[in-house]
């Protein structure tokens, strides 16, 4: 293995081309997602399911929270929970994908109690969020960087929902509207730790590692949406 130290161009470089080929628009559900060849059935499952994920986001983001040395840096990434969990009379992400789920006819407590979620996406999620509790702070919060790869895909999602699938309520839509502007942020915040923390060779493959677990946690996802819901018959 190499083991010269890649300058920062080299390493970003390295992590982009991770999501250039792992990330998971890429997956065969997410293109037929985005060509609105999804049934309703199926549509619904990709966001009963993906709620699962969308939950332990700032549960993942607390476990990185307590490893952060200084309170400077800890003051900056707490706002990732907050604006996944909202606070005293605002409501956050985890709400507002609730109401996407509402908006495209799947009731409250549907979601809320998980009875959609299928068991490979909890063991995928699970392993995401378990990474996070084990791993030192800086490899977490380079697997945290498939961020980088997400704005321009939620962008390119609000259009797709809009006109392909109407029958949703564009009131659903404002997590992905949220997340046009917190995702370069973080991504431009976990970016910045993980230039520095990870001073040798090293420690830049661990993180670029990191970054393809992640990427195979959301590519796992949809595997498991693709052999539960082959045709969009099945109605769970």
């Amino acid at each position: 293995m190499e083991s010269h130290l890649l300058s920062n161009e080299q390493f970003v470089a390295r992590l982009r081309q991770v999501g250039e080929e792992r990330y998971h628009d890429k997956h065969p559900y997410h293109i037929a997602m985005h060509e609105g060849k999804l049934s309703p059935a199926q549509l619904r499952a990709w966001i009963a399911n993906r709620f699962y994920y969308q939950k332990n986001i700032p549960v993942k983001d607390a476990l990185i929270l307590s490893k952060l040395p200084s309170r400077e840096e800890r003051r900056e990434w707490i706002q990732r929970i907050l604006d996944h969990d909202g606070r005293a009379g605002e409501d956050g992400g985890i709400e507002a994908w609730v109401r996407l789920g509402e908006a495209a006819g799947i009731p409250r407590e549907d979601m809320l109690d998980e009875r959609h979620v299928l068991p490979a996406v909890r063991f995928a999620v699970d392993a995401y969020v378990n990474f996070c509790r084990l791993q030192p702070w800086p490899i977490a919060v380079a697997s945290s960087l498939t961020e980088l790869f997400a704005p321009t895909l939620v962008s390119k999602r609000i259009g797709v929902f809009e006109q392909l699938y109407p029958w949703i309520r564009p009131e659903g839509l404002a997590y992905f509207q949220a997340r046009l502007h917190q995702a370069p942020r973080d991504a431009d915040h976990g970016l910045s730790l993980v230039l520095r923390e990870c001073r040798n060779r090293d420690d830049q493959d661990q993180a670029i590692s990191a970054l393809r677990f992640k990427c195979d946690v959301l590519w796992a996802l949809l595997d498991a949406l693709s052999l539960a819901f082959p045709d969009g018959d099945n109605e769970r």
